[in-house]
């Protein structure tokens, strides 16, 4: 492997992008908008790739050999901007371009004869181009060498330094921070050879993608550099945001599985040495997701070793790299004393949906990035199905998914960051990793299902993949693929692509008992001009005995109203849009929703969901009323009622299901339901009714709570299963109740002495952490148990990051009037840094998910604006993507806040060389 074999070429001390870096720095560039109907595929591509990476502390050499051809996919002559050359893309203030050569030219090109750069690129010329050409086929290779300081690298996007690691972030725009190329997704190439470098006593281990060719130690090099390399082939082309490398002193973990064709694949998880015991619970989370994708899709893994490292400072939850995955440590890391339930589930779903991107977004990725959801949404859909069925609890599981849509892409839907599933423009690319591309695109795809079936989709993925495997394309190929699997046409429901928002079904119902008739009339509104095509799920259930009528029915709702007509022998009760069969806002025509419906389909539904939904209604109209001030008590009623009903019902055999069924809505979907958002005042009312229910079962629900505790107390062996997960999140729902009551110093000492012994007894972060999160709230007489336990915990966490986290977000988020003086201070403390995503997060974001965040003094505005600030010089993907979307709604609040989030938008505005990403979403916040 040997670099420079046509040139002898001698460095130049003088970086050639020298001067563009310099003018960029002092006359930033103003951003530039892309649109997707825009899109030009290049004249010259990349078909091979070679790289070497030399590490050295404060400096790396990444010297590359692309190997270029006219692109033949190419149609009239058209490409991207005009350009007559080879386009790459590289950034001048982190890039310095040290040697650039062309085979077969002159050793030293001339800029503005043989090149151009500017801003963020560098064309090489059509003829510079032809002239090098080899005249076997057309090919001409272009060589760069350029140096980076991944040291200095805060964004963490590119090549950067974690820790004592190195590694990489490459989606989505990342590789053009480590050297120049044609950094765009529809350039997919064959990386034949990656060669990584270092010393080796510091970095033992050096990964990149695909199968490891030869490893050994450096010749020459002192006893204190003495160095080593490592050779990866990738044989599979790729885009450049699939390419990783990691270097550093690791530990490992080593598996292995055996394809359905019988091929053994190497499986190794790396992390810091005293983190491998941690990783066993990926491991066999990976297995599982392997041999589910075989033999639900058919899709068997290519490689013969697939890797997977844990990195502490990491901007996404993991990245699907070809055969190096590259994880947030919080995303696989898992043991029971640092590890909560909802952490197992979601390192367990993270794995997965990390490995199905092998083939839906590797094997087959997106033209550009307009078309993320065609591989985001796809394997979002993916991974929840394999959780729902892996762990035999599809209703648990659709519950927790589309808590997530209604309380976070409803939200987007809502605010001036609404756009489609496929967006049509963008500044800053990574601020479209949203939930409405991956979840409201997951609840698109699992629309084609719901219409086409099972089967159905099925022929529609394997002719998918039969047409595009190895290719860059479109969500326009995904439907086309399921519409000719079919033969069915759904030029229809492609409008869910270009349409944003949250659609609305409105409902009305009618039962004609001398025809025994029962009607369903719907109608439909969204931003589409033309009706879209919504899947609507329907049961029917006799309203005298429960019993189900119609079992689930899909109503094909195509125009702007439909109706639909069904033989009953009696009256019905009708289950609307069971599993959540679309994204929509389903309502009643009147405005109403029939609260005593609620309250039978909440005890008798058949849909798991459905029966879940329906609670939730109920649950969420007393709330609504006691915030109005409007008459409550008989809703009150029916809500103590229900929940009665349900935590006696002994035909609920699953825990985890009663769990949810008592659970009241979330502050963030009570949100959804208002049209002026007044957050200390949902708290307040939530807080009224969760009171009024521990007040009237305080006595079932302490004998439940003492039952569950006998049976948690006499599980010796921690299991992550269904049975011991749902036992886990049921008790700790009793136990929230019970700490609700807190208005006497009876009451406080009560609950401090329940939440202290659960919290002193726990064998497992699970239990631990609930009880953590309810003494972290208590006051008066329950002040002394609150300190003792937050200085326990701390103490306990002895340094684990992931830990150390969950305090951080535990005390960020206290329901106690100073909170917003505790969270400044814990921004002094010692452990805070806003260097590492993580921790960040879970200081700033938790505090702005809080009431007190809104308080009226606007404090709590002017603390974020002021972080904002400092992050945004450290890390803009932090600052745009997790933190500064809290200020977009301020329309939804009342003038007060309104003017003053608005405010600190306008403060952000005018800040001083404010990032592209930042100034994108402060910017639609201002529209």
């Amino acid at each position: 492997f040997f670099f420079g074999i046509y040139h002898l070429t001698t460095m130049t001390s003088i970086p050639l992008n020298a001067a563009l870096a310099a003018e960029t720095k002092a006359n930033p560039p103003k951003p530039v908008e892309v649109i997707r109907t825009e899109y030009a595929p290049l004249k010259y591509v990349v078909s091979k790739v070679s790289l070497d990476f030399k590490l050295y502390t404060g400096k790396t050499l990444v010297e590359s050999i692309l190997t270029v051809t006219a692109n033949n996919d190419l149609q009239n002559g058209e490409s991207e901007g005009g350009e007559d050359g080879l386009v790459l893309d590289g950034e001048e203030a982190t890039v310095k371009l040290l040697v650039l050569t062309v085979d077969g030219c002159e050793a030293t090109l001339v800029e503005d004869k043989d090149y151009v750069l500017k801003p963020g690129k560098l064309i090489i010329k059509g003829d510079t181009l032809r002239q090098g050409a080899s005249k076997n086929e057309n090919v001409m290779i272009v060589r760069t060498t350029v140096e980076i300081v991944p040291e200095d690298n805060t964004q963490l996007s590119g090549l950067y330094k974690s820790g004592d690691m190195y590694c990489t972030q490459c989606e989505a725009e990342g590789f053009r921070r480590i050297t120049y190329y044609p950094d765009r997704p529809d350039v997919m190439a064959t990386f034949e050879q990656v060669r990584v470098e270092a010393n080796a006593k510091d970095f033992p281990v050096l990964l990149s993608n695909g199968n490891l060719v030869k490893e050994g130690m450096c010749e020459g090099g002192t006893n204190g550099d003495k160095r080593k390399f490592t050779i990866w082939s990738d044989p599979f082309p790729k885009p450049s945001y699939l390419f990783a490398l990691v270097a550093g002193d690791l530990g490992c973990l080593e598996d292995s599985f055996t394809t359905m064709s019988g091929r053994n694949v190497a499986l190794r998880f790396y992390s810091e040495h005293n983190n491998v015991s941690k990783l066993s619970y990926a491991v066999e989370s990976l297995k599982r997701a392997m041999k589910w994708d075989e033999d639900t899709f058919g899709l068997e893994y290519d490689l013969d070793l697939f890797n997977v490292v844990a990195v502490e400072s990491f901007n996404m939850g993991a990245m699907e790299n070809k055969s190096l995955n590259v994880f947030n440590t919080s995303c696989v890391l898992a043991d029971p004393k640092t590890s909560s339930d909802a952490n197992y589930f979601r390192v367990e779903g993270i794995v997965a949906h990390e490995y199905f991107h092998n083939w839906t977004g590797n094997r087959v990725t997106c033209r550009d990035w307009f078309q993320l959801t065609l591989k985001e949404g796809l394997t979002v859909f993916r991974d929840q199905q394999f959780s729902g069925q892996i762990n035999n609890c599809a209703a648990v599981q659709r519950i927790s998914n589309v808590l997530t849509v209604r309380g976070m892409q409803f939200k987007e839907d809502a605010g001036p960051m609404s756009h489609p599933v496929r967006p049509d423009n963008y500044i800053a690319m990574d601020n479209f990793y949203t939930a409405t591309v991956y979840r409201k695109g997951a609840e698109v795809i699992r629309m084609y299902d719901t219409i086409l079936g099972t089967d159905g989709f099925r022929k529609g993925m394997d002719l998918y993949f039969k047409r595009h495997d190895g290719s860059a394309v479109t969500c326009d190929d995904f439907l086309a693929a399921m519409a000719d699997a079919n033969d069915t046409d759904l030029s229809q429901f492609a409008r869910w692509y270009y349409t944003s928002g949250t659609p609305t079904v409105t409902y009305v119902t009618s039962f004609d008992e001398e025809k025994g008739l029962f009607v369903v009339g719907l109608s439909q509104s969204s931003r589409s001009d033309e009706p879209l095509f919504i899947p609507v799920a329907l049961g029917l259930l006799d309203k005298e005995s429960g019993e189900e009528v119609l079992s689930t029915t899909i109503l094909e709702l195509k125009e702007m109203n439909q109706t639909f007509t069904f033989p009953v022998k009696k009256d019905v009760v009708p289950s609307i849009l069971r599993n959540f069969s679309a994204p929509v806002k389903m309502v009643p025509a009147s405005g109403v929703v029939n609260e005593s419906d609620m309250a039978f389909l909440a005890s008798n539904d058949t849909d798991g969901f459905n029966r879940w939904d329906s609670a939730q209604q109920l649950y969420a109209a007393a709330i609504l009323k006691v915030m109005d001030g409007k008459e409550y008590a008989g809703t009150l009623d029916l809500v103590l009622s229900t929940f009665g009903a349900t935590l006696n019902d002994p035909s609920i055999s699953d825990d985890a299901i009663r769990a949810y069924a008592l659970i009241l809505p979330g502050e963030s979907t009570l949100a959804e339901a208002v049209s002026v958002v007044d957050p200390p005042a949902i708290r307040n009312a939530r807080k009224f009714v969760k009171k009024a229910i521990a007040k009237k079962f305080k006595t079932e629900l302490t004998a439940a709570y003492e039952k569950l505790t006998a049976c948690v107390q006499a599980d010796t062996v921690f299991k992550v299963d269904g049975e011991s997960t749902g036992r886990r999140r049921l008790r700790n729902v009793y136990l929230g109740y019970l700490c609700a009551l807190d208005e006497t110093a009876e009451e406080q000492i009560e609950a401090a002495k329940i939440a202290t012994a659960q919290f002193e007894s726990a064998t497992g972060m699970t239990d631990k952490l609930a009880a953590f999160n309810c003494l972290v709230s208590m006051s008066g007489k329950g002040e002394s148990a609150r300190e003792a336990a937050i200085q326990k915990f701390y103490d306990d966490a002895n340094g684990d990051p992931l830990v150390i986290d969950k305090w951080f977000a535990c005390l960020a988020s206290a329901d106690l009037p100073d909170l917003l003086d505790r969270v400044v201070k814990l921004t002094t403390h010692p452990d805070f840094t806003l260097k590492v995503p993580n921790r960040c997060r879970a200081v700033i974001l938790s505090f702005t998910s809080s009431a007190a965040f809104h308080d009226d003094n606007g404090k709590g505005y002017e603390f974020l604006g002021d972080m904002l600030v400092k992050i945004d010089k450290v890390n803009s993907r932090v600052s745009a993507r997790t933190t500064a979307s809290s200020f977009l709604s301020w329309k939804r609040y009342n003038e007060k806040r309104a003017s003053m989030m608005k405010a600190q938008l306008e403060r952000l505005k005018a800040m001083p060389k404010i990032s592209n990403d930042l100034l994108e979403i402060v910017m639609k916040g201002l529209k």
